[in-house]
Order: structure tokens, then sequence, then C-alpha cells
């Protein structure tokens, strides 16, 4: 019923869970049929794509967080892994200026170089932003990121991003920041966002939606994303699920998807 369009399950305490594939039985028992696990550096990106060649409904992506990026990325690495069948994007990659102070032109390097081989590679981009709003839009105009479009992850960016970022063929996706009682920006833009450009996401094991916030946060909640986004936009939470399944398989395309939902939306 659900996909949950970014986690990282690589990343979770499974000790309540008899295995991982006990965790993920469990998961599908809760609704949730697909999801993207995303690679934040070139050394995980190898344990998430072992997760996808495990499990049918768990997807990859490979890059590296803009947070993580200490240096040049190594482009032939970051090919060779992202060419892998069950890697369905390049990502996270992008700017978050929130912490850094120094670097920030590695991180720009890195970001251009991700979107490289996306466009090599005609796979989508993750785009990660925060608090770099006009360098992250610049950079995705300059190097060309409208070329294989992609999806603007976690979206706390106002409504004029998101609209610039839609005009390069991005998606927008909300994660369970949406549940938050102060969260209105990123509410309103969860009810303006076009309803076939629209994404939902846990970004687990961060960010838990009410009412789990504070703890750990898992695919299975991406369910409360939905319902919280359903009722903003009066619509019920089986249309939310269904559109933003429809959604994720346009824009990712993974294996077996049937050519109606491939078909690119009107822009």
């Amino acid at each position: 019923m659900f996909v949950d369009s970014h986690c990282h399950i690589n990343m979770l305490d499974l000790s309540e869970y008899e295995s991982t594939a006990d965790f993920i039985a469990q998961t599908h028992a809760q609704g949730v049929d697909q999801m993207l696990c995303i690679a934040t550096d070139l050394q995980n990106a190898e344990a998430v794509i072992e997760l996808a060649e495990t499990f049918p409904s768990v997807y990859a992506t490979v890059g590296v967080h803009p947070s993580d990026v200490t240096g040049p990325i190594d482009a032939a690495v970051l090919t060779a892994l992202a060419a892998h069948p069950r890697v369905l994007g390049i990502g996270e990659t992008g700017l978050d200026y929130h912490y850094n102070e120094t670097g920030l032109e590695v991180m720009r390097a890195a970001f251009v170089s991700h979107i490289e081989v996306a466009k090599l590679l005609n796979k989508p981009l993750i785009i990660h932003t925060r608090d770099a709003r006009e360098d992250t839009l610049a950079l995705m105009q300059s190097a060309g990121a409208e070329a294989v479009g992609g999806v603007m992850h976690c979206f706390t960016e106002s409504w004029e991003m998101a609209e610039a970022a839609l005009a390069l063929g991005f998606y927008i996706s909300i994660s369970g920041i949406v549940t938050f009682k102060k969260a209105e920006q990123v509410k309103e833009v969860a009810k303006q966002v076009p309803l076939d450009r629209l994404l939902i996401e846990t970004d687990s094991p961060f960010l838990a939606p009410v009412p789990y916030r504070g703890k750990q946060n898992q695919p299975a909640y991406v369910r409360y994303v939905a319902e919280e986004v359903a009722a903003l936009r009066g619509m019920t939470v089986e249309a939310v699920a269904a559109q933003t399944t429809e959604n994720f398989n346009r824009l990712f395309r993974p294996a077996g998807v049937s050519s109606k939902e491939a078909t690119p939306p009107e822009t």
C-alpha cells in the first residue's frame, strides 16, 4: 500500500527483531510494500546494495551525504556502484550548510560529481538541501540536473524553492516533520505540491513522526506521514498511498513497473 521513498535500513537498531528478514516481513504486514534504502557514503553503499539484493521489496541508492564529504568524490567508484541494477538513484547528495562553515567548495564539487554520474547512468538524483537554497538551485541548473530529475528529499524549505525544483522536473518528498505542530512551512508545501510530484518518506531511523517523535523511526511509520498529508489536502489515506506509490514507480522505474506508472507527469 505504501512506499517509503527514503530510509536507512542499514542504520536501524533491529535488536528487537529475530532477524532483518523478520523486520522486513513485519514492515510488509504494516502496509509498506516498497522501501528505498539510501547510502550516505561509498563505504556503506555495499551494505545498502546487499539489502536490495536480498529483499525484493528493498531498492538502493548510492551517494555521499554532503555532511560526509571530506574530499573529491571518486567518480569511477561511484559509477561502478551505481550501475548495479538494484540501484535506482544517485544520492543522497546536495548541500548542507547548517553545521558546515568550511570546506564548502569541496561539498559543491562533490554535488556536481553526483549530478554528472546521474546523467551518465540516466538515474534520478536524491537531493538533500539545508540552509543552502540559492547554491543548491544554482548548481542543479548549471550542472544540468534537469536532464535526469529526481527528488528533493525531506523537504523543509519554502514553497518558492519547491516551485523552482518542480520547474526543473523534480519531485518533492515529505517526511515525518509534517506531523510536527510547528512545521507550518512544511505543511504548506505538502498542501501545494502537485499531486503527481509528491512523495512520502520516513528518513528512518531519524525524524520519527508524531506519535513516535523522539524514538527510532522506521519505514512502517510512513503511514503517519500519509495520514497528515491526507488531512492537509482533504484526501483519503488510501488515495495518498496510491498516488505516491505511482509517483515513486514513475520516477525511479523499478523492475516490473507498468508502462502507465512509468509515464512522466505533465509539467
